[in-house]
């Protein structure tokens, strides 16, 4: 924008200089030509009287003394063929004033010819000739256009260096609207713009910092919102805990254990939700044993609706072993030994499992009771990790994969959760089919952005 206010202004400068110079040009030799016109006839008129009157010795002397000091020549033509003063040949516009008896300016390709008829004499009509050379009527015109030329450019360098200083004026306050708006777009609320500049750019600034200052307002109401619903959950968590502490055996640890989960989870969401956080750089987690132990909790859910759990964990290349069972209702366990290595990936452990909640959440809540689903786990080319979930159900609309939108009476907002976590790490998040038509969801995890030790 700055270029083009400059450039504006240098054309509109280069209008006026032009429509300004050249005619003042054009003026200025139209004035050195009628000045030295002017000039040659004031000399041939002042020999009128002279030539009317004088007898032919003392106005030789005369005109040759005049013709020395004029600067054109300067030509008497009597009537009996003398020629006094400059020499010079008899032009026919000489001739025509002697037999006419009239005074003219005749335009010469090589001057500019003026004669004046002297009636009166006894010989005859004398002629006086005054010649002015072309050099003559363009003397200083050359000098003139030069210094006219020189100020034109002058002033054309004073206005592109006044138009540069108040379009910074006026680009820089825009540049840091700019920045402003860029920074509250990466969600630096802090951000403020400096009223300063034009009018309407101190309005628009001021806008600016109220809608800054209306999203901080917005978000904070909304925390507090999610904040106290979260807490709302607290109440019947008590009492599935109190109620969990009634039972007995084997039943009372497994619901006891994710109330606990349901409990860390709700406390985790006030805590995030009065606290925003900003994206950690240097997140990183152990992926192969956070994976394990999600699907470890959900095969519990699985043995109880007769579906058939498959989980395949690979490391550093090796094969951490199969969990397996019939979808009449047992699922054989986690895999058994170890996965040979470690899958590092840059996001938190926390979001990793709540995205394999996620995913798997889904398989339960989309898919009929009996269908078998598999969990793959394999390094990622480049680093990071590869996440598969794959189910034998009827498939997944890619409808589905909107935020909030859900065809299954569900929020819709599990596989954003998934693709969220996904490209927080650098990775993302594909939706394809199976080959055998159930769902098939890809999660590619981003490894660490820097080296760090795993805890």
């Amino acid at each position: 924008m700055r270029r083009r206010l400059t450039l504006l202004v240098a054309a509109t400068m280069c209008l006026a200089l032009l429509a300004f110079v050249v005619p003042l040009a054009l003026l200025l030799r139209t004035v050195a030509q009628d000045r030295a016109t002017t000039t040659a006839g004031a000399d041939a008129q002042s020999l009128v009287p002279l030539v009317g009157t004088a007898d032919p010795v003392s106005l030789r002397t005369s005109v040759e003394h005049m013709a020395a000091d004029s600067r054109a020549p300067l030509t008497v033509f009597l009537a009996d063929g003398s020629v006094l003063g400059t020499r010079a040949p008899r032009t026919s516009a000489v001739r025509l004033a002697a037999l006419a008896g009239v005074s003219r300016t005749v335009e010469r390709p090589d001057g500019r010819e003026i004669v004046v008829a002297v009636l009166g004499r006894p010989d005859g009509t004398a002629v006086i000739r005054a010649f002015v050379p072309a050099a003559e009527l363009t003397r200083g015109v050359t000098r003139a256009w030069l210094v006219l030329a020189g100020l034109g450019v002058a002033l054309l360098l004073l206005g592109l260096l006044v138009a540069d200083r108040l379009s910074r004026a006026l680009v820089s306050p825009i540049t840091e609207l700019s920045t402003v708006s860029h920074r509250l777009a990466r969600a630096d609320l802090t951000a403020r713009a400096r009223p300063d500049g034009p009018p309407e750019l101190r309005e628009v600034a001021g806008a600016l910092n109220h809608l800054a200052d209306r999203i901080q307002e917005l978000l904070r109401e909304e925390r507090e919102q999610v904040a106290d619903l979260s807490h709302r959950l607290r109440a019947p968590l008590t009492s599935l805990r109190l109620e969990a502490e009634s039972l007995a055996g084997p039943d009372a640890a497994r619901i006891g254990a994710r109330v606990d989960a349901m409990e860390r989870a709700v406390t985790g969401l006030i805590s995030q939700a009065r606290h925003r956080r900003e994206p950690d750089a240097h997140a990183v987690c152990e992926a192969t044993s956070a994976v394990r132990e999600r699907v470890a909790f959900w095969t519990v859910l699985a043995e109880d609706t007769g579906r058939a759990v498959t989980l395949d964990i690979t490391a550093d290349g090796t094969a951490s072993g199969t969990a397996g069972g019939t979808a009449s209702g047992t699922a054989g366990g986690t895999a058994d030994g170890t996965a040979g290595g470690t899958l590092p990936v840059g996001v938190p452990s926390d979001e990793l499992a709540a995205a394999v909640d996620a995913l798997l959440g889904n398989v339960f809540a989309h898919t009929p009771d009996g269908t078998a689903f598999s969990v793959t786990l394999a390094p990622r080319a480049g680093g990071g990790a590869v996440l598969t979930v794959a189910d034998d159900g009827p498939g997944l609309s890619t409808d589905l994969v909107q935020r909030g939108a859900s065809l299954g009476g569900s929020t819709g907002l599990g596989l954003d959760i998934a693709r969220r976590v996904a490209r927080s790490s650098g990775g993302r998040m594909d939706l394809s089919t199976g080959p055998d038509g159930g769902a098939r969801v890809t999660l590619e995890l981003g490894p660490p952005a820097s080296p760090t030790v795993l805890p």
